[in-house]
């Protein structure tokens, strides 16, 4: 159990932030105040922060003048309950993990699809300033209860972050295609997400292909039980060899890469009805086969981390199987600017976290 301590029960306190700060296009470390929970909120000392290709796009938010907090994936322990939160089934100490918007009703029909859509409230997603600057790159963070989830036994909330976006959605993109124990997947990117799709795809019976330009992280997934793996730069025949592998196709592929060349060779891989499921946000606008679609040459889904009532599945799954994502622990939020740096130059071939004391 989490000790609270003084800090947890004073007020006008300050705590340690990376925020990027757009004037100067870089990380920087700034003493904040600790925000109080609404009465709706519940207070989250941080464990563990992740970061996330996500948080390349909040970086690169056009009009962003003021520093803003980054990070949207993280998990911890709960520091204090707001008003209306002590009949929601959480306490004091209690290990949690959390989704990434705040200020939407989490009930109308908006929301039932994705929290984005809420036509109720104004949703504000953590990492990416605004208004109410919310991020998981600091020591605290308050968020709507709806949001919150306590951990398994089995999920250790320094090395759970990433299960709060990437785990989340991970799990969802290999569930939703809606495979038999025995077809093939593949996951083409073999970054975080990627890693934990293979861990997913895995423990549901499915045999497995990972498909990269980083051996590295190549070489991670199949550690992580990939059947196959291929590299699509060295390997150019890879669609051809998998063919011969699957006899015809994998049974369905997720992208978990925004390349436009990752979307552009994942149907030469689908066997006739397969699945299409995108995942990975690309810059530029995904081009399909009208004629493919028609025929039903594959089949094109989508998934994301969702939303709060569909998370409860997919952490109960990660802590029966003991799924954990593969992150380098890193020195303290003052090495989150280095980690920027390194997933934008593409050398990192893990998740990379940083960890509370």
């Amino acid at each position: 159990m989490f000790a609270i301590t003084a800090i947890d029960k004073m007020t006008n306190q300050t705590m340690k932030a990376a925020q990027w700060d757009p004037q100067q296009q870089k990380v920087v470390v700034k003493q904040i105040p600790i925000p109080s929970p609404a009465p709706h909120q519940i207070l989250v000392k941080l464990a563990s922060a992740s970061l996330c290709h996500s948080d390349i796009l909040a970086i690169n938010q056009p009009n962003m003048t003021e520093p803003f907090t980054l990070g949207h994936e993280g998990a911890g322990y709960v520091s204090k309950l707001g008003a209306n939160c002590t009949d929601k089934g959480f306490l004091e100490g209690d290990p949690v993990g959390f989704l990434y918007i705040n200020g939407c009703c989490f009930e109308c029909e908006g929301c039932m699809v994705h929290n984005n859509h809420c036509t109720n409230g104004k949703p504000v997603v953590s990492g990416f300033g605004g208004v109410t600057d919310f991020g998981c790159f600091q020591e605290y963070a308050a968020v709507d209860w709806q949001n919150v989830i306590r951990l398994p036994a089995q999920l250790d909330p320094k090395r759970s972050s990433a299960i709060f976006c990437a785990g989340i959605t991970s799990f969802h993109a290999v569930d939703s295609c809606d495979l038999k124990p025995g077809q093939w997947f593949a996951a083409i990117g073999a970054g975080g997400l990627g890693q934990l799709a293979v861990q997913y795809a895995k423990a549901m019976g499915f045999q497995v292909i990972a498909i990269d330009i980083n051996d590295g992280a190549l070489e991670t997934c199949r550690e992580q039980g990939a059947d196959v793996i291929f590299n699509s730069l060295s390997q150019t025949d890879f669609a051809t060899e998998i063919k011969k592998i699957t006899n015809g196709g994998v049974h369905a592929t997720a992208v978990f890469s925004g390349a436009a060349a990752a979307y552009k060779s994942a149907p030469s891989i689908i066997r006739p009805g397969g699945v299409l499921m995108v995942i990975g946000i690309s810059s530029s606008p995904l081009e399909l086969s009208t004629f493919d679609l028609a025929i039903g040459t594959y089949v094109v889904k989508a998934e994301s981390t969702s939303i709060p009532q569909r998370m409860g599945k997919a952490v109960d799954f990660t802590a029966k199987h003991g799924i954990t994502p593969e992150i380098e622990v890193r020195s303290g939020l003052e090495d989150v600017d280095a980690m920027i740096r390194e997933m934008q130059a593409g050398t990192s071939s893990k998740r990379m976290a940083v960890v509370f004391e």
